[in-house]
């Protein structure tokens, strides 16, 4: 089924403010829901509001809650999400953050106590748009094997990169693990199967059923490097924001306990180096204009994928299950 953006948008803010979500909050986090839909990431889409609001009724997220900042160093700052909403909690830093940057050239905030921050381009473009480099870590339940290993022992720990450019900002954002778990959820909630090589069951044996998969561990990606890089970013949340380790995490995949996982926030001033931004943008060009590997698809950077399906869901509509259709229209009637 397609659909307007704009019609759900305005569901998921109804469906948020009638479980007492303040507006403005409600706002905020609709919009990074639609906006994962817009650019073809489901998996942090409409069918986390479900859960959501599951978690704002049961107390385990805070529908007023913005998090309180503390500096315990010059530009650098730990933050007490108080069970805010992820996308509250973590802009509210940022837009503290972001004026004591060109002060100090950098400036990071370690996040913990608030719920699930969703896609991590939101932030890095939110940095990107004024004129900041932006880097977003954080982490989750125990859903990735180590390389080597069958058994769930760290978060699928995704990071995302945002840089300012004459042109449009270059933005990443990938999972150290083979794949996001909301993606699984998504396979399940479609009944599609899932490719061998993303995940193992319970039992550790490959599978392309992604309702085992739910049960069972995600691949790392890239093998051993994806294995360190996520491992890198589980030590480097967790030792700045004093958060849990992904087998004691819990709170972005449940209705039942609170979120306790940790998120790192890094914004740095361009200005503070020699580079320039026409140069990052002629460079980015450059690697466009490059002779791809199948002529009928040119080379694209980080961003552009997203920006593309962006632009063609706002015109089409974007397809959404009738069963999260019906389910959000619910929630949205109380």
């Amino acid at each position: 089924m397609l659909v307007s953006a704009g019609h759900l948008r305005e569901i998921a803010e109804n469906a948020l403010v009638s479980q007492g979500v303040a507006e403005a909050h409600a706002r905020l986090q609709a919009d990074l829901l639609i906006e994962a839909e817009l650019r073809g990431l489901p998996s942090h889409g409409l069918q986390r509001l479900p859960r959501l609001v599951a978690r704002l009724r049961a107390g385990l997220a805070a529908p007023v809650a913005n998090g309180v900042i503390r500096e315990r160093r010059p530009a650098v700052f730990t933050v007490d999400g108080e069970r805010g909403l992820g996308p509250v909690v973590m802009m509210h830093a940022l837009e503290q953050l972001a004026p004591r940057v060109p002060g100090h050239g950098i400036a990071f905030a370690a996040i913990r106590n608030a719920n699930h921050i969703g896609m991590l381009a939101y932030y890095a473009e939110a940095a990107a748009a004024r004129n900041l480099i932006g880097i977003v870590l954080t982490t989750s339940e125990a859903l990735v094997h180590p390389y080597g290993g069958t058994q769930a022992m760290l978060g699928t720990n995704p990071i995302a990169i945002g840089i300012p450019t004459k042109a449009e900002p270059f933005i990443l954002d990938l999972a150290t693990s083979q794949v996001s778990m909301g993606k699984i959820h998504h396979h399940a909630l479609t009944g599609s199967p899932i490719p061998e090589d993303w995940a193992v069951d319970a039992e550790g044996r490959r599978t392309a059923d992604p309702e085992a998969a739910k049960s069972g561990a995600i691949a790392p990606f890239g093998a051993a490097k994806g294995y360190g890089l996520g491992l890198g970013v589980e030590l480097l949340v967790a030792a700045l924001a004093g958060s849990a380790f992904a087998p004691e995490v819990s709170g972005t995949l449940d209705a039942t306990e609170v979120a306790n996982k940790g998120d790192v926030l890094i914004l740095i001033d361009p200005a503070a180096g020699e580079g320039s931004a026409a140069g990052l943008a002629d460079y980015l060009d450059r690697l466009r204009a490059s002779r791809p590997a199948d002529p009928d698809r040119p080379v694209a950077v980080p961003g552009d994928g997203m920006r593309a399906r962006r632009a063609r869901a706002l015109c089409d509509g974007i397809e959404l299950p009738d069963a999260l259709h019906k389910e959000i229209d619910a929630l949205a009637e109380g």
